[in-house]
């Protein structure tokens, strides 16, 4: 019986496995902290209360990217070059969801309506972000190595989503509830699509590096296409609804650091 528990044990276990495991998240969180740092130094005069915010979210992504470069070193292992179709930040990009990298890197101040879609596209994917964390940390909170990683992470992902959705609230408030509706159904259908693809590219990858056999790939891919189908058929809404978080002000402090990133 395949588990989600003895699919990571096996990728956890081979060190070729865990390199691409690695390497993928790490190029993932520093692309995120870039983005992150980007529109902290291009908020618009009246948003300019969320540039501490959205440069604590983008610190975090780079010590989550450290993180991970961190338990590569740890194994004596060097990171390895992402596959692009396992590249989801740059999938995403290319459906238009979130802001442009072309754009964050002009020195011209964003709009209002773009710090709404930062957030809206943030919302979904730190929603996704969180349950896979929360994922691994059920699993592998006790690891001796991976163990304390996958828990702070996890406590990080949770921060920005409760952040996302405090914020986006109050700019529903302030007049833009259906454009903020809109661009979270836009983003959660383009979201989970891409997530499918990249979720079938990293097994297909990680298939071949473990010498599964085929109908063990088969059956992983499977299941991916049915939790798409159960999103696609409207599993997606969660991605999109708005509630004010028990943490409030998740972001508002500094950045922790971990001592071995």
């Amino acid at each position: 019986m395949l588990s989600a528990r003895g699919v990571f044990q096996e990728i956890l276990d081979n060190d070729d496995s865990f390199r691409l495991f690695c390497s993928i998240a790490a190029s993932g969180e520093s692309q995120g902290g870039w983005e992150n740092a980007r529109i902290a130094a291009l908020v618009p005069e009246r948003e300019r209360a969320m540039t501490a915010k959205i440069a604590r979210h983008g610190a975090d992504e780079d010590k989550h990217g450290r993180i991970f470069r961190a338990l590569l070193r740890k194994r004596g292992l060097e990171p390895v070059a992402v596959p692009p179709e396992t590249d989801y930040t740059m999938l995403l990009e290319r459906q238009g969801i979130g802001l442009a990298h072309d754009k964050l890197r002009r020195d011209e101040p964003l709009t209002e309506r773009d710090i709404v879609a930062y957030l809206a596209h943030s919302r979904v994917t730190e929603q996704r972000a969180s349950e896979q964390m929360r994922l691994l940390r059920r699993h592998f909170a006790d690891h001796p190595d991976v163990g304390r990683a996958v828990s702070m992470i996890s406590d990080d992902e949770d921060n920005h989503l409760a952040y996302c959705h405090e914020e986006l609230l109050r700019l529903a408030a302030a007049g833009y509830g259906r454009m903020i509706q809109a661009l979270l159904r836009k983003s959660a259908r383009a979201e989970i699509r891409v997530h499918r693809g990249v979720s079938l590219a990293v097994m297909g990858h990680m298939g071949r590096l473990l010498g599964w056999p085929r109908a063990k790939s088969a059956l992983l891919a499977a299941g991916v296409h049915g939790m798409y189908g159960y999103e696609a058929a409207g599993g997606w809404r969660r991605m999109v609804s708005l509630r004010m978080p028990e943490r409030r002000d998740a972001l508002g402090g500094p950045a922790t650091a971990p001592g071995f990133a």
